[in-house]
């Protein structure tokens, strides 16, 4: 297998703590964002969406998107299970997860995107060019400080994000927490919830070694 990563952006750092915490030796191959090799014609050939991370199998398979990436590796890689251990479980993780991205990932990369000088024209990313939008930006900031919120409300009764179980939703709100750190929003101190969690999940090996 192979793995097509630029470790620098959240997307990927998702990917690579997911396959840290289930101890997965995997090659990879760098794929500078910045210079904009996801958009040549050679990997746009392997993946339409021209995004990083994606994974190469072993049988000549290109999977883009962090969860069906995730949920091939879970499959090949059962122990460790981060998606869920039954049924219940895995609906609970991805609901959860799903949250994180849409409402927080997604929020900060509104931010991020919509306001950052090198994003002129490319407010979004993908194979499409899109032009940059103050409202969004605006908006994505009102959007993070409800995700921080909301999040600390499930802490409140919960020892992490989908229960009582480290999982991907785990992986997803934490690097969402870090991503807000680009454009320079930080939990709040009244978030005491969520500032405990983070202090826990930030030790942990797997996120150490993918900062």
């Amino acid at each position: 297998m192979k793995l097509y990563d630029f470790p620098p952006a959240p997307n990927p750092r998702r990917v690579n703590i997911f396959i840290a915490e289930k101890n997965i030796e995997i090659e990879r191959v760098l794929i500078d964002f910045s210079a904009g090799e996801h958009r040549t014609d050679e990997y746009k050939a392997k993946n339409p969406a021209c995004d990083v991370p994606m994974l190469e199998t072993a049988d000549g398979v290109y999977i883009s998107q962090i969860r069906g990436i995730t949920r091939y590796l879970e499959e090949q890689f059962p122990a460790t299970p981060l998606l869920g251990r039954n049924a219940a479980e895995k609906g609970v993780v991805e609901m959860w997860e799903h949250l994180a991205f849409i409402n927080g990932m997604l929020a900060v990369a509104e931010v991020f995107r919509n306001t950052g000088k090198g994003f002129v024209g490319r407010a979004v990313v993908g194979p499409h060019n899109y032009e940059q939008s103050s409202e969004l930006a605006s908006r994505g900031a009102a959007r993070i400080l409800n995700f921080f919120q909301d999040f600390n409300q499930q802490l409140a009764s919960n020892e992490y994000i989908a229960g009582d179980h480290y999982s991907m939703a785990d992986i997803t709100t934490l690097v969402t927490c870090d991503f807000a750190k680009w454009v320079k929003a930080d939990i709040p101190e009244d978030c005491a919830h969520l500032r405990r969690w983070y202090e826990t999940v930030s030790a942990r090996p797997a996120v150490l070694s993918n900062p």
